[in-house]
């Protein structure tokens, strides 16, 4: 069973972490999720989905799941003694989805101005799965050099890009393809359906 951190930044595309978190909420493969939304991100979710999730309580669950939820747990961008700042808290993964330039930058230089900054870091330092979904574009060459550096360091650089091979016919056929994707590197099993089999020739 797998305990996952979820971060969500100011960058555009909220979309994505709503969809991963209800993936995530609905496996039985995994055991806890804990959320950390920033300040930033709490207002890109209101601008986007049109949703409320300042706060800690179970409304931030029921706002972006649609539903309760005891696997989800949201802590405060400030709370510095929260479970996922400390590398002794055994989690299995972190995604930051989706992933400011500010947020990524400050994970590159080793900042940690809030909750997300320091789960991040703590990842990191522990050696565990670290996945960043960057939203920009273009991309400048500060940007570039940032997503070289945590590459190098092992953070696994997933920007939020569709792919057309399985004949989306929705915005939500893309979506639902890219967090496969994000579920595959979380090593959570999904139902596969948009999995390339190779080339269908005659």
């Amino acid at each position: 069973m797998k305990i996952i951190t979820v971060g969500i930044t100011g960058a555009s595309g909220s979309i994505y972490a709503q969809s991963l978190l209800k993936h995530l909420d609905d496996s039985p493969e995994v055991a806890r999720i804990d959320l950390v939304i920033s300040q930033a991100g709490i207002r890109v979710v209101g601008e986007e989905l049109g949703l409320k999730v300042a706060g800690t309580d179970a409304r931030v669950v029921r706002e972006l799941l649609g539903k309760e939820s005891d696997k989800v747990i949201v802590h405060s961008t400030n709370d510095i003694g929260a479970t996922v700042a400390s590398g002794s808290y055994l989690s299995d993964a972190m995604v930051i989805v989706p992933c400011s330039m500010s947020t990524l930058a400050a994970i590159a230089c080793g900042l940690t101005r809030d909750l997300v900054h320091r789960a991040a870091d703590v990842v990191l330092k522990e050696n565990r799965t670290l996945i960043l979904v960057p939203r920009e574009t273009p991309l400048n060459a500060i940007h570039l050099e940032n997503m070289l550096k945590l590459a190098r360091l092992g953070v696994r650089i997933i920007p939020p890009m569709p792919s057309f091979y399985h004949f989306p016919k929705t915005i939500d056929g893309l979506i639902e393809h890219f967090t496969h994707r994000l579920l595959d590197h979380l090593g959570v099993g999904h139902s596969q359906e948009t999995r390339w089999q190779g080339s269908k020739r005659n």
